[in-house]
């Protein structure tokens, strides 16, 4: 059977943690956690949670991080799931390793974003939320890729995932709904700042409309993305 490799691309604050709980929790199913964020905070020298043991626990150089994604995988195992955050990618980053996954777009409201970003962090600015990096990729590609909009997903996961495993030509099985709480083995490093709500968790949370109250400044960076957002939210997967 030929091996399935899927990069799912998001920016943070998305539902994206959650969403490779449920594939990794199909048993033909390998998942990797953010395998850019070493080599990010590596050339930015960006100040984050346990900066110094994220780039302990990966590789720094770009090449090397594409080269292990492109690793046999293990026996028995036929599908390699990454999940990415776009704003890893160094604006001169080499995309041309993307011709040899299957690439999709994780979305969400760029309010609802920023208002859980600074929740944890105490600035923001348009560059950190994701969205307009993945505009980049959507030029980048010979193809749109599917795009997910987190509150469509919410509504409907099961639909939404049986949609991705046919476009990917697998079978969808129903242990993609759910899963035992706690943290895993393949969490980053990161995980104990970032990952509480997905640690309790055992699947989903339905979606909830969320009341967003953010200052001048984040209203504005919110605003700066609104235009990536909206072109990345038309091509979104209608159900």
């Amino acid at each position: 059977m030929t091996d399935t490799r899927l990069a799912m691309w998001s920016g943070p604050r998305n539902i994206s943690t959650a969403m490779m709980r449920a594939w990794e929790n199909r048993p033909d199913t390998v998942v990797v956690d953010e395998p850019f964020y070493a080599s990010y905070l590596h050339a930015t020298g960006a100040d984050h949670p346990a900066r110094e043991e994220v780039i302990a626990s990966q590789p720094t150089d770009p090449a090397e991080v594409v080269a292990g994604l492109l690793a046999p995988l293990p026996p028995g195992v036929t599908v390699h799931y990454a999940k990415h955050m776009t704003h890893h990618l160094a604006p001169d980053a080499d995309l041309s390793w993307l011709a040899e996954f299957r690439t999709a777009l994780l979305i969400r409201e760029p309010r609802e974003v920023v208002a859980s970003y600074v929740r944890a962090r105490e600035a923001c600015e348009p560059e950190d939320i994701g969205l307009l990096q993945q505009v980049r990729l959507l030029d980048h590609l010979d193809a749109p890729p599917p795009v997910i909009d987190a509150a469509d997903f919410l509504r409907d996961p099961e639909g939404h995932l049986r949609w991705l495993c046919d476009w990917l030509g697998i079978d969808f099985t129903d242990r993609m709904l759910s899963w035992p709480a706690g943290p895993r083995d393949t969490d980053g490093v990161w995980a104990p700042h970032w990952y509480d709500a997905v640690w309790a968790s055992t699947g989903f949370e339905p979606h909830r409309p969320r009341v967003v109250d953010l200052d001048a400044h984040d209203a504005a960076v919110a605003e700066a993305c609104r235009p990536a957002y909206e072109r990345l939210r038309e091509l979104r997967v209608r159900l």
